[in-house]
C-alpha cells in the first residue's frame, strides 16, 4: 500500500488531464457565450411568465431525465477497462431504449395532466409532451458518451455538444423572432439531442447490436442504482425550489427567479463540469491511490474557484446595473435573489469535486446518503423562506444550505472516506482566488464613490482579481499554459 500511496502522478496523466480541461473549457466557452446570447435575445423579446412556464415543465421533464439515465453512463466511465466487455455496452444501450419508451409514455399520458392540474397551467399539457420528446433520443446518446469520457476524448465531446447547442439555438433565435414565443424556448430544449446523435454515431463509430447479458446488466446498473439515486436526491434538492415557487408565486416570479438561477448556479454547474468531467474517469482510474487523489482534488478546488470567484463578485457588486441594462426593467426583481444565490455559489465551489470523488472512488451509497441528508434539512428551510420572504426567501434558504453542503463535506473527509482534506488545507489551497476575491470586492466598493459605467467597473474588478492572482499563481500558470500551448 504504500508503494501505490507514493507512486507519482504520471506525465501521461498530466496531459490527459490539461488537454481534458483545455477542450472542456473551449466547450464551456463557446456554450456559455452563446447560451448568454441567446438568454440575452430571449429574455428582450418574451417576459417573465413565459420563462416560468417553461421552468414549470422542466421540473418534471428534467426529474424524468434524471430516472432516464439510471447512472448508466457513470457506471461504464468508472469501471476498469479490463472489466468492461462489448455486452456492457449493448445491455446498458438496448436496457435504456425500453425503459425510455415507458417513460415517455408514462409523462405524456399522465405527468402533463398532474402537471397542468398542479400549477393551474393548462398550456403545460401540450408543453411537456413536447419537452419529453428528448428523453427517447437520450439513451441513444449516452453510451457513446460515456464511451469517448472513457477515452477521455474531450476534444470530440467539446465540437458535438457545441456543434448541436449553437444548431439548435440558432434555429430557436429565429423562431422566437417569428413569434414563436414559449415554443422557442421549448425547441431549443429538446432539438440539442437530436442534432448530437449523428455526431456521436461518426464520432465512436460504435452500433449497438442486439445483445442483452443478464451479469453485464447487474454490473451495470448494480453500480448505476446507487448513482441514480443520487442524482435523483440532487435533483430534487436542487430544484424544489422551482416547484415550490412556480406553485405559491406563479410563473412571473418563477420568471425571474430563473434568470437569476441561470447566472449564477448554472453558470456555475457548468463550469464545474468542465474539470469534473476530466477527473471523473481519473478518480477512477487512480482510486486506490490516495495521495495523488487528495493532491487532484484540491487543485479542482482551486481552478473551480479561480473562475467563479470574480464572476459572482461582478454579480454582486453590479447586478443590479447588469440586470437592467442588459435585460431591461421588467427583470429589476432578479437582483436581490441574484446577489443572494452569488454568494451561495461561491460556498458551494468549495464543495466541487466532491460527486466525481465519491463516485470515482466506488463509493456512490455514501454520496446518495449525503443527498438524502441535505434534503432533509433543505426542505423545510426552503418551504419556510419562500412563505415569509418569496423568491428571495429562497435564495437565502438556498444560501444557508450551501453552507450546511460545505460542513458535511468536511465531515465526510473527517471520518467517512480514506482521503483526509482538513478545513485549514481546503484554505490554503484556494487562497489565491479568496485572497483575489477580498482584493475585488474592496475594489468594486471603492468605486462606488465614483459614477462610472458598470461595464468598466467589471473591467477593473476582473483586472485587480487576476493580478493578485498572477501574484501568487504565476509559475502553475505559466506551466498550465506551456502544456496547453504544446498540443
Amino acid at each position: 500500500m504504500d508503494t501505490i500511496l507514493k507512486k507519482p502522478v504520471t506525465d501521461t496523466d498530466r496531459k490527459l488531464v490539461t488537454s481534458g480541461i483545455f477542450w472542456n473549457f473551449i466547450q464551456l466557452l463557446i456554450n456559455q457565450s452563446f447560451a448568454f446570447i441567446l438568454k440575452l435575445v430571449l429574455a428582450k423579446l418574451l417576459f417573465p411568465s413565459q420563462f416560468g412556464i417553461v421552468g414549470m415543465a422542466a421540473v418534471f421533464t428534467g426529474f424524468v431525465q434524471v430516472l432516464n439515465d439510471l447512472g448508466v453512463g457513470a457506471a461504464l466511465v468508472q469501471r476498469k477497462a479490463e472489466d468492461l466487455r462489448k455486452e456492457h455496452y449493448h445491455t446498458a444501450f438496448w436496457t435504456g431504449v425500453v425503459w425510455s419508451v415507458l417513460l415517455y409514455i408514462i409523462m405524456s399520458i399522465v405527468v402533463a395532466p398532474v402537471a397542468a392540474s398542479f400549477y393551474n397551467e393548462d398550456l403545460l399539457k401540450t408543453i411537456i409532451p413536447v419537452l419529453s420528446i428528448g428523453i427517447l433520443v437520450s439513451p441513444i446518446n449516452l453510451v457513446h458518451k460515456a464511451q469517448l469520457t472513457k477515452q477521455m476524448n474531450f476534444k470530440k465531446l467539446a465540437f458535438i455538444d457545441n456543434t448541436s447547442n449553437v444548431l439548435a439555438g440558432t434555429i430557436a433565435l429565429i423562431m422566437a423572432f417569428k413569434g414563436a414565443g414559449v415554443w422557442a424556448l421549448v425547441f431549443n430544449a429538446v432539438a440539442t439531442v437530436f442534432f448530437a446523435m449523428p455526431m456521436f454515431f461518426k464520432a465512436t463509430g460504435w452500433k449497438p447490436a442486439f445483445i442483452v447479458e443478464k451479469q453485464a446488466f447487474k454490473d451495470v446498473f448494480g453500480f448505476g442504482v446507487y448513482t441514480t439515486g443520487s442524482n435523483i436526491m440532487n435533483y430534487l434538492y436542487n430544484n424544489i425550489d422551482y416547484l415550490l415557487i412556480g406553485k405559491l408565486l406563479g410563473a412571473t416570479s418563477l420568471g425571474i427567479y430563473t434568470l437569476a438561477f441561470v447566472l449564477t448556479d448554472t453558470f456555475r454547474s457548468r463550469l464545474m463540469a468542465v474539470i469534473n468531467n476530466v477527473m471523473y474517469p481519473i478518480y477512477g482510474k487512480k482510486q486506490s491511490d490516495f495521495v495523488s487523489l487528495k493532491k487532484y482534488y484540491l487543485k479542482v478546488v482551486e481552478f473551480n474557484c479561480l473562475f467563479i470567484f470574480p464572476v459572482m463578485v461582478f454579480f454582486i457588486m453590479e447586478g443590479n446595473f447588469f440586470v437592467v441594462h442588459v435585460f431591461g426593467n421588467k427583470w429589476h426583481e432578479t437582483v436581490a435573489p441574484l446577489q443572494i444565490l452569488s454568494f451561495s455559489v461561491m460556498l458551494h465551489i468549495l464543495v466541487s469535486g466532491n460527486t466525481a470523488l465519491l463516485r470515482g472512488l466506488g463509493r456512490p451509497g455514501l454520496e446518495m446518503k449525503q443527498q438524502v441528508l441535505k434534503a432533509v434539512i433543505f426542505l423545510p428551510s426552503l418551504a419556510i423562506g419562500i412563505y415569509y420572504g418569496g423568491i428571495i426567501g429562497a435564495a437565502w434558504a438556498i444560501l444557508l444550505n450551501k453552507l450546511i453542503g460545505v460542513l458535511i463535506a468536511q465531515y465526510t473527509f473527517k471520518y467517512l472516506i480514506p482521503i483526509k482534506i482538513s478545513a485549514k488545507e481546503l484554505v490554503i489551497a484556494i487562497k489565491a482566488p479568496l485572497l483575489a476575491a477580498a482584493a475585488a470586492f474592496l475594489t468594486a466598493y471603492l468605486l462606488t464613490f465614483i459614477s462610472i459605467h458598470y461595464l468598466i467597473t467589471g473591467v477593473l474588478i476582473c483586472a485587480c482579481y487576476f493580478g493578485v492572482v498572477w501574484l501568487f499563481m504565476q509559475n502553475e500558470l505559466k506551466l498550465l499554459i506551456k502544456g496547453i500551448t504544446r498540443k
